[in-house]
């Protein structure tokens, strides 16, 4: 496979990286605005073909296969739309689109075409996520109440998106892997502060239904850098906490159990359950490195990826719900 890279800023070395340790890839060309970025490219992977500011080089060249973009979300669309229309597969940062109209477009391309529509939601990849799949699939949770996660730090104020855009995909993709179903409503609170519009802190919540709950909270101005996620189930419950070095899952055999007291009728007793913990060993394999086989693999056995462009729209889908809902001053937005 031949493919171009558009976009070399944080995350697109990466990506350069990972695509170019695999034997079947050759990175036929790189492109970015600034010259000293492909200089610096152009040091670190000299194997790399061609290197260009203009992108049109590879989104027009026929020897290229399969296009990746790593560029601001507002780019998305346009660069996507054209790589799709000459007849490459798409590999795409997150989120996949600005909007939801943007990434039905996308998909539905892609369809008629023929073609595969990726979305580098890497978390999904993780060991840690991979591994509480696993829990959940086999119904040793139980039951699941809610996915509770917190991503916050005193981070990079983006000047384009807000701290939805920025950090929530990450959270809001893990939750839609591992639920492995869509919410009803969404509703989000934020603030921006500085005299800007841009909301740097902000609280969403998915309603599913079964009384299922969702909630993330991301934040730009926390003192520390925190990511951990909660996962309650009605037999056991998940801590997975990124910023562990090891341990980064926990799983709790703890719980409560509803006790109907036979003499009053009436009566409802809570008694809690409290078990052993584990901590299962996790695939320290790089995300990245699972998430560019993946996209090769997809492309060759002509199949969808695990997180293909209907989970990329997914994803948006609620991003945007969320918006909404903050402009709207919390509202809930019901999804269709």
């Amino acid at each position: 496979m031949n493919i171009g890279i558009i976009g070399c800023g944080y995350w697109g070395p990466n990506l350069v990286r990972n695509f170019n340790a695999l034997d079947d890839v050759t990175i036929a060309a790189v492109s970015d605005s600034k010259p000293e970025r492909l200089d610096y490219i152009g040091r670190q992977f000299p194997a790399v073909g061609v290197l260009t500011t203009d992108a049109d080089d590879i989104l027009r060249s026929p020897n290229i296969d399969a296009v990746v973009i790593a560029t601001a979300v507002s780019s998305h669309f346009p660069l996507g739309l054209e790589a799709l229309s000459n007849g490459k597969h798409l590999f795409m940062e997150k989120p996949l689109t600005a909007t939801v109209e943007q990434a039905q477009q996308l998909i539905e391309l892609a369809e008629r075409k023929n073609l595969r529509v990726m979305v580098d939601h890497t978390f999904v990849y993780t060991g840690a996520v991979e591994t509480i799949k696993q829990f959940i699939d086999s119904g040793q949770l139980g039951e699941i109440y809610y996915f509770d996660s917190v991503r916050v730090n005193l981070g990079l104020f983006q000047h384009d998106v807000n701290v939805i855009w920025d950090l929530a995909p990450h959270d809001v993709s893990i939750m839609d892997y591992l639920l492995g179903r869509e919410p009803r409503a969404i509703a989000a609170t934020g603030v921006a502060h500085f005299e800007s519009d841009i909301e740097n802190i902000a609280y969403i919540s998915t309603y599913y239904d079964n009384n299922l709950l969702g909630h993330i909270h991301v934040n730009w101005l926390a003192p520390v850098k925190v990511r951990k996620t909660l996962i309650s189930g009605s037999r056991k419950m998940i801590i997975y906490d990124d910023m562990e070095p090891s341990e980064k899952v926990k799983v709790y055999d703890r719980g409560v159990e509803v006790v109907h007291d036979r003499n009053q009728i009436y009566d409802i007793l809570i008694q809690y359950r409290t078990g052993d913990m584990l901590a299962p060993r996790i695939d320290l394999t790089e995300a990245l490195k699972k998430v560019a086989r993946e996209f090769y693999d997809a492309v060759h056995e002509n199949r969808p990826a695990r997180t293909d462009g209907l989970a990329g729209l997914r994803v948006v889908r609620i991003l945007e719900a969320a918006n909404k809902s903050i402009r709207d001053g919390g509202r809930v937005v019901r999804l269709d």
